[in-house]
């Protein structure tokens, strides 16, 4: 092997070990209610981004049983040889149907779906404008476009029009719900600011379908003038895969020309079954949205009741910030000692200093798990055990 490689690798491991970033994986259980593992003892799952409780519904289950059945596990090719079917042909047409969106085209993954769009739809001559929290994959596409990018401060819209004055940028983006902070972006407000400079609006929407607007549906239930939507079927919809839609020049643009979708197995076609019938129960029942709404409250209502300060968010994503790295990394691990997982962040996906509690709620917590997280979180920050 390259020593030179070797010692590359050693010296950056090391690096991120001595300043409390170095990043490692376990096995994790899959259900709500979790059971024991090699790894770690059985506990509550508040770190997951199955907003509904979608993942472990039994609806859905069956879904992957009769949609393999239907179609066979795997696709079988890229989706221009013969890997597109009908169970991605309706998966797009009924999400253009709930979105408004004229076509759609379908990705493994979000962060596929985000590098594709960028890296096919711009050059080095454009410049974007984006919000300084966007997501990873958008800027790894950027950069990957080399178009220009020109962050404006976040969900800030004096501070985007500012960028757009001095650099008339093709598209403004940013993200429905943030992922790290929960907060929703003000997307009536750069929506007009996008038409009113000739730029386009480029929303990823993956935090934020299924759980916002009055139905649900996301970004364009909070406004109709988005140019490009990207949703995700991983969080809300508790299955996997992601979509572009926009309009039909865009999608068939993206099919002769996208190098992710040209040369990537298309997704498997009974996960587009899965996304399929998820998407139905999100259009017709409002018993998850409505409990994960009772949850969200409960969780805020407790933080209050023992001082736990939270970051503006109405959404599942409940931030505490820590702000010191190793700090936050022993307190998720104390938690998980206690029977509570939830997610320590820390840079580069926040600001230095940012460290924090990334506390996902789901429409299948229950009260007194909520109550035992919100206890749990009261010992480790207030130094104090609460009768």
């Amino acid at each position: 092997m390259n020593d030179r490689l070797n010692r590359r690798i050693s010296a950056k491991q090391s690096e991120l070990d001595k300043l409390g970033l170095l990043r490692s994986r376990s096995v994790f259980p899959v259900s709500s209610q979790l059971k024991a593992t090699e790894d770690h003892a059985s506990c509550i799952n508040f770190a997951s981004n199955d907003y509904l409780g979608l993942a472990t519904e039994a609806e859905l289950i069956e879904s992957l049983y009769h949609g393999a059945k239907a179609y066979g596990v795997g696709s079988g090719a890229s989706p221009l040889v013969t890997g597109y079917q009908s169970a991605h042909l309706l998966l797009e047409q009924k999400l253009c149907q709930l979105t408004g969106m004229e076509a759609g085209l379908l990705f493994c993954s979000g962060f596929s779906a985000n590098h594709a769009l960028i890296t096919t739809l711009f050059n080095q001559d454009d410049c974007l404008v984006a919000d300084k929290l966007i997501h990873a994959s958008v800027i790894d596409g950027i950069m990957a476009s080399k178009a220009k990018l020109k962050r404006f401060v976040h969900n800030n819209v004096e501070s985007a029009a500012n960028l757009i004055k001095r650099h008339a940028p093709q598209a403004i983006l940013t993200e429905s719900v943030f992922s790290m902070d929960g907060d929703v972006a003000p997307l009536k407000a750069l929506a007009k600011l996008a038409h009113d400079n000739d730029a386009w609006f480029i929303v990823d929407d993956a935090h934020g379908f299924g759980v916002i607007g009055e139905h649900g549906l996301g970004a364009r239930e909070l406004s109709q003038d988005i140019d490009i939507l990207l949703v995700t079927f991983g969080k809300a919809l508790g299955c996997q895969g992601a979509a572009i839609l926009g309009s039909r020049a865009l999608i068939d643009y993206l099919v002769a020309n996208a190098r992710h979708y040209i040369y990537s197995t298309a997704l498997s076609p009974a996960l587009a079954h899965v996304a399929l019938s998820s998407l139905g129960l999100i259009d017709t029942q409002t018993k998850y949205r409505e409990q994960l709404g009772r949850n969200i409250a409960q969780f805020k209502q407790l933080c209050a009741q023992q001082s736990i300060a939270l970051l503006p968010s109405e959404t599942p994503i409940q931030p505490v910030l820590i702000g010191d790295d190793k700090a936050c990394v022993d307190i998720a691990q104390n938690l998980l000692e206690r029977g509570v997982k939830v997610a320590a962040i820390r840079p580069p996906t926040v600001p230095k200093g940012g460290a924090r509690l990334r506390i996902t709620l789901s429409a299948k917590h229950s009260q007194e798990e909520i109550a035992l997280l919100v206890t749990l979180l009261g010992e480790q920050l207030n130094g104090n055990p609460v009768s």
